[in-house]
């Protein structure tokens, strides 16, 4: 009779147990219904597919006689949730990066980093190995968006349809070269 109360202790404390299970990055797991890496990812490498195999991005880098360097901009989250636009962000740019077809330039918080190395190696570097000034590539895209949702909840259900909506404008004319929208909903039910 003594050892009863170990007994429901340890199953108590075996019950309770966190279990911790490796899977695939790639495996889509939806536990809350709301914005998540899987929806990232979905859509961040559909709009650049869309981007770089659109006709008026052909044409301009046609006419333009090179690849073009895009520098991505600032991708705003107006939906009710938080939404870490950064990682959303570096998945764009690693697909623009990977694409062949674009080159990437850096980002401004990036390229201060850079400019400040290139201050400290005239100081510190040898003279034969310093990065020269005025040699950086001025981007001839930005691209540039927003992110935006939609709910609507009823009982113990509720519907959120996410949109994207990303940009690619000339840095010299401001006209609009690409302009994409990719839409996902989710519908859940508690």
């Amino acid at each position: 009779m003594k050892t009863l109360p170990f007994i429901i202790l340890a199953l108590l404390v075996l019950s309770c147990a966190r279990t911790v299970t490796r899977v695939d990055p790639g495996e889509p797991i939806d536990l809350s219904g709301r914005w998540n890496d899987t929806d990232s990812r979905q859509v961040a490498g559909a709009m650049i597919e869309d981007l770089l195999g659109s006709e008026k991005f052909k044409e301009y880098s046609a006419a333009l006689g090179k690849k073009p360097a895009i520098i991505v901009g600032l991708v705003r989250n107006r939906t009710s949730e938080h939404i870490d636009t950064e990682n959303y962000i570096k998945r764009i740019e690693l697909a623009i990066f990977n694409s062949g077809v674009a080159d990437l330039v850096e980002s401004g918080a990036f390229r201060d980093k850079l400019r400040v190395e290139r201050v400290n190696q005239r100081d510190f570097a040898k003279a034969s190995t310093v990065a020269k000034w005025g040699e950086e590539t001025g981007a001839n895209l930005m691209l540039f968006g927003e992110m935006t949702s939609e709910t609507d909840v009823y009982q113990k259900q509720r519907v959120v349809n996410y949109v994207t909506t990303l940009f690619l404008t000339d840095m010299e004319t401001n006209k609009r070269i690409w302009y994409g929208q990719k839409e996902i909903k989710k519908y859940v039910k508690n």
